[in-house]
């Protein structure tokens, strides 16, 4: 063989080589309430990046706790806001229980967050005030300070961490992880949303609950907040979570980012329903979104109801459209779209 045939050779087994490696699925799963459904409640997903990389986004009122089976090994949780049902201030009595419309739940006196963080020894990545109240509820289960994951603020974390731990970035900031052998890691920005940012009164000290009373107001933990991930196969996903529509979308999101992939978060509060049609159209531009977060039971045997808000809202959307469907896995590839698992 000719040195330049070597080389041609040599240069496509490594292109070969590359494409394939670049072309590893990104697996999303959704942890409903009910199997098969997208319910009411239904809040946390778990991302799994081809290194081995598992994320579960906003753990909520749907997991069953810290030990739910379901989850499987969690390395990171993250938590765009403090209302009960992302915090999860209750949790999920067994998978099934309860209706669609109103899945039966428990109380979860340290949050299902704080759960699922101390029992998978996972890293906490949010905001530094609403680290600070939820490291607090996991030290409680711990018996111990939760530690702020090493090396120090800013450079990259590699998986899996000896104990569980929390990041210390706010809006804006980048959490940089890396399974251990791995070339590439998992980029976690930290972007803005637009909505309130109160803690549930039954996860707040008994002083604070009285003082609030008292003043008739509320306890805010800064901004809310969405997250952009972009995954080692060059999946970038926009986690929204619970936001109106803003600027920041098609600047930070769409411009900046480029995101593929659209994890939407449907609602009446505040308002994503009337406006996530001109979200992903004219702002994001996603390859593809996901439905979450749609404040009612949008199935029936997995197919999506035809008069749901949710069905009127798919209507409307350009990209690829995908329903968060409780324990069915979808895969999907660099460029934003779905390959498999994917509801048609």
């Amino acid at each position: 063989m000719t040195r330049s045939l070597r080389s041609t050779a040599l240069f496509f087994a490594f292109a070969l080589a590359g494409s394939a490696a670049w072309g590893q699925n990104v697996k999303i799963t959704p942890v409903g309430s009910h199997p098969g459904e997208l319910c009411a409640q239904d809040r946390a997903i778990v991302f799994e990046d081809p290194t081995g990389i598992r994320i579960l986004y906003d753990a909520g009122p749907t997991v069953t706790g810290g030990d739910d089976p379901r989850l499987g090994s969690i390395d990171i949780v993250l938590l765009t806001h403090m209302h009960g049902d992302h915090l999860g201030n209750v949790k999920l009595k067994a998978p099934g229980a309860g209706s669609c419309p109103n899945s039966e739940r428990v109380p979860a006196p340290n949050s299902t967050t704080a759960e699922v963080v101390a029992a998978k020894n996972a890293a906490l990545v949010t905001t530094r005030a609403m680290a600070g109240f939820v490291s607090k509820k996991v030290s409680d289960i711990r018996g111990k300070p939760l530690p702020v994951c090493p090396p120090r603020p800013g450079a990259t974390t590699t998986f899996p961490v000896k104990e569980a731990c929390t990041s210390r970035i706010d809006l804006g900031g980048i959490f940089e992880a890396k399974a251990g052998g791995a070339a590439k890691g998992v980029e976690i920005t930290i972007v803005y949303a637009s909505h309130v940012n109160d803690a549930p009164a039954a996860l707040m000290s008994k002083e604070a609950q009285q003082r609030l009373k008292a003043d008739g107001g509320i306890e805010e933990y800064g901004p809310a907040t969405g997250y952009v991930v972009k995954f080692s196969n060059g999946l970038t996903a926009y986690l929204s979570g619970d936001t109106g529509i803003h600027s920041e979308m098609k600047t930070v999101v769409r411009d900046f980012h480029k995101a593929n992939l659209a994890v939407l978060n449907l609602g009446v509060n505040p308002g994503i329903y009337i406006s996530a049609a001109h979200v992903l159209n004219e702002l994001v531009k996603p390859e593809s979104v996901i439905f979450t977060h749609v404040n009612e039971p949008a199935t029936i045997d997995g197919k999506l109801l035809p008069k749901s808000r949710t069905a009127a809202v798919i209507k409307e959307v350009k990209a690829s459209a995908h329903l968060a469907i409780s324990g069915r896995t979808m895969e999907f590839n660099g460029d934003g779209a779905c390959v498999a698992g994917c509801d048609k």
